[in-house]
């Protein structure tokens, strides 16, 4: 006899496992027949799903069933993603709840055997929650973007793209977390509406006693590193000026006056004080104007040893209120006025991003973006709805160096190695590191591998031929690569066009 009401938990597991345990959903079962390809976007190891997996996933689950009856080799490949901050910030908390030891007191060794632990006990949370679903993916060929396999492809790309020169090493600003203490993607970054000030200040002319330059900054102490200041070429108020020095209260530095298109004679005095090392704009015309990039703070966002002795050690809010006191203290405070505007939070944080000139490693994103923007423009790759074509190349066609270096120790660790002298051996293990620096040297030295550790995006955009058992040229003939890359359909939000699918 049925039952009165339907008891999905019933039916739906049972069946679930049948179909999962008989091989339904397995991929290479019609070997002559057309493949049709989706791979999943690795969802985070720490996470579970929210709607938007659930509308993901299931619209990925109606194409694959639906190719799947059409008679097609159907592949649909699961996996998770490390989640390189979430999962260190997970254990870390995990472990002050517990009252032990802090990360850098285990140490790095120990701390990863407990992130491994953890993802071993509790990191299967969102698979088994897509099964619930009834996701009919081919579980058999379950990833993982740190296990062995997809490690020893992310080491071999970044050595290929290391000596392709499509890789390296560059000062540069980047987006720094001072809680967490490691730069962070634009997509871990905030911006939130806040209520601020304009702060107006004079910076006396050098050589023209009483004539001055007013400048309006919302980050006062930032002022500490400034090396120049620009105005508006064709601003009438300021032609003679142009060329010109003022001397930079509080600090005696003398800065030059440049001009510079990026300064807007209709916002605040038309008059903008640069500060390079501590702000994305301002390093664009340090580097046009080959500015000084003179860093003020350290890791913590405190004031370094850069700064007049008064300020060095103290955090930047406590220093901005010291300095807007010492401006007024010292009659260059012209006035206060209230503002509100944009300020950059880290996602996981919590605290203000602070733009910090830091050595990272970094991708060539504009040479690599090429084939990529070919590949939409022809036709080759179709965006649906097509009107995301237009954000696409608006992104790609402005693309920015990508810092793919994080300062953490759960991720894929660098395979860089330095020389007591600072050369860098790129190889993709150890042995191999001895041997170029042996070769270099003439004789052993002591290498020292680097401590940080891989952007989380960068083995997530190797998944769809990582995930075919790409891990290196020579396995270009694979047949599982042959066969299922390049994919059919990716199906994921906007939000991570940018971010994942471009790359």
């Amino acid at each position: 006899m049925l039952d009165k009401t339907y008891s999905p938990a019933d039916i739906e597991g049972k069946w679930y496992e049948h179909w999962e345990t008989s091989g339904a959903f397995k991929c290479g079962q019609r070997a002559d027949a057309e493949p049709y390809v989706i791979i999943m976007p690795p969802p985070n190891v720490t996470g579970s799903l929210h709607m938007g997996h659930a509308l993901d996933n299931s619209l990925q689950d109606v194409l694959i069933r639906f190719e799947r009856l059409r008679g097609k080799d159907v592949l649909w490949q699961p996996g998770t993603d490390h989640a390189g901050i979430a999962t260190q910030m997970v254990v870390e908390r995990q472990m002050d709840a517990e009252g032990g030891p802090t990360r850098k007191e285990m140490g790095r060794e120990a701390f990863l055997e407990r992130v491994w632990k953890w993802k071993a006990e509790s990191g299967g949370t969102i698979t088994g929650q897509l099964r619930r679903l009834g996701a009919s993916c081919d579980w058999s060929r379950e990833a993982f973007t740190m296990d062995e396999p997809r490690s020893a492809a992310v080491r071999t790309k970044f050595v290929q793209l290391y000596k392709e020169g499509l890789l390296y090493r560059s000062q540069r600003l980047v987006n720094w977390d001072p809680k967490l203490k490691t730069a962070i993607s634009d997509l871990e970054v905030e911006q939130k509406e806040v209520d601020g000030n304009f702060w107006h200040f004079n910076y006396p002319i050098d050589g023209e006693e009483g004539r001055f330059i007013e400048i309006a900054t919302t980050r006062p102490e930032t002022m500490l590193g400034d090396t120049a200041v620009a105005v508006h070429p064709e601003d009438e108020r300021y032609g003679d000026l142009i060329g010109k020095f003022v001397k930079l209260p509080l600090v005696g530095r003398l800065i030059r006056i440049v001009g510079d298109e990026h300064a807007d004679p209709e916002q605040g005095t038309g008059a903008l004080k640069v500060t390079p090392a501590h702000d994305f704009n301002d390093f664009e015309i340090g580097k046009r104007h080959d500015l000084e990039m003179i860093n003020i703070f350290d890791e913590n966002a405190c004031i370094n040893e850069n700064a007049p002795e008064k300020y060095q050690g103290m955090d930047r809010f406590e220093a901005r209120k010291a300095i807007v006191a010492d401006m007024e203290a010292a009659g260059f405070l012209v006035k206060i006025v209230p503002h509100k505007h944009m300020v950059p939070y880290g996602d996981r944080g919590g605290v203000v991003i602070e733009p910090w000139l830091t050595d990272q490693w970094y991708v060539d994103a504009e040479t690599m973006a090429k084939p990529a923007i070919e590949a939409v423009e022809t036709g080759k790759t179709k965006f649906i709805p097509k009107n995301w074509e237009k954000t696409y190349f608006e992104w790609m066609r402005n693309i920015q160096p990508w810092c793919v270096s994080r300062q953490l120790w759960w991720g894929h660790r660098i395979p860089a190695w330095y020389a007591p002298d600072g050369t860098v051996f790129v190889e993709e293990t150890e042995e191999a590191a001895y041997a170029a620096a042996k070769a270099q040297f003439g004789d052993d030295v002591t290498l020292r591998q680097d401590t940080d550790v891989l952007d989380t995006w960068f083995s997530s955009a190797m998944w769809p031929y990582s995930t075919m058992g790409w891990t290196g040229p020579e396995d270009a003939e694979l047949p599982d690569l042959k066969k299922y890359y390049p994919n059919t359909t990716l199906i994921t939000g906007f939000d991570i066009i940018f971010f994942w699918v471009a790359r």
